[in-house]
């Protein structure tokens, strides 16, 4: 019997992947120069800003300033996020979710995952937030789908997942749960044969649906 909901949070629940990627393509062009969009999601959870910042710089110079470029950036990133919202289809979801327990695990920081899930309105539907910091690996490890369970009190098979990666649901596969994938408009489709169910949408199906099935 499912008793628990655990949904991944950048890209599902808000979809700041598309704000992250705008914002560094907005900061490569105030360089004159375009983004390699093919290249730019990586193949797990967790920070790659780093790494982000380190390709610009080499593609600019060394008239290139980190800090100013970082400012820049973070501001365009944050005036994208601040018109986010939860897609309406998930907001249906957890309208019919009366009963069951809710979590989010992500491979973000508190600190970023945190205030704005504050801002979608619905922090208070969330019994449980699990994030990156707090946990030794990134998805696909599944040390953050462990600890939501832990943190919930039940076991995989009470719990359904619901990723946008490939690596996020190999994570959640791993934990043992079942997943859901909506996969985001970043990623292959294809890539989502791990998954137990892959929507287009999450206006695709009710939850009462999903969980029959």
């Amino acid at each position: 019997m499912i008793t628990a909901l655990v949904f991944d949070f950048d890209g599902l629940l808000m979809d700041t992947e598309s704000a992250q990627l705008e914002s560094w393509q907005y900061e490569w062009r105030q360089h004159g120069l375009e983004l390699d969009v093919a290249t730019f999601f990586a193949d797990h959870g967790g920070d790659v800003s780093e790494l982000r910042y380190a390709a610009l710089a080499a593609a600019v110079g060394a008239e290139y300033d980190r800090v100013s470029s970082h400012d820049r950036r973070v501001a365009y990133r944050d005036a994208l996020n601040a018109e986010l919202a939860v897609p309406q289809g998930i907001q249906k979801w957890l309208a019919e979710a009366e009963g069951l327990r809710l979590a989010v695990a992500s491979s973000s920081p508190a600190s970023w995952v945190l205030p704005l899930l504050e801002q979608t309105g619905y922090r208070s539907r969330f019994e449980v937030v699990a994030c990156g910091d707090e946990v030794s690996a990134h998805k696909p490890d599944p040390a953050v789908y462990h600890l939501a369970l832990e943190r919930l009190g039940v076991q995989a098979s009470e719990a359904i997942a619901f990723e946008d990666t490939p690596h996020g649901v190999a994570a959640a596969k791993a934990a043992g749960l079942r997943c859901v994938a909506i996969p985001n408009r970043h990623t292959d489709p294809a890539r989502f044969t791990a998954a137990d169910l892959v929507l287009a949408n999450a206006a695709d199906m009710t939850l009462a649906e999903i969980l029959g099935s």
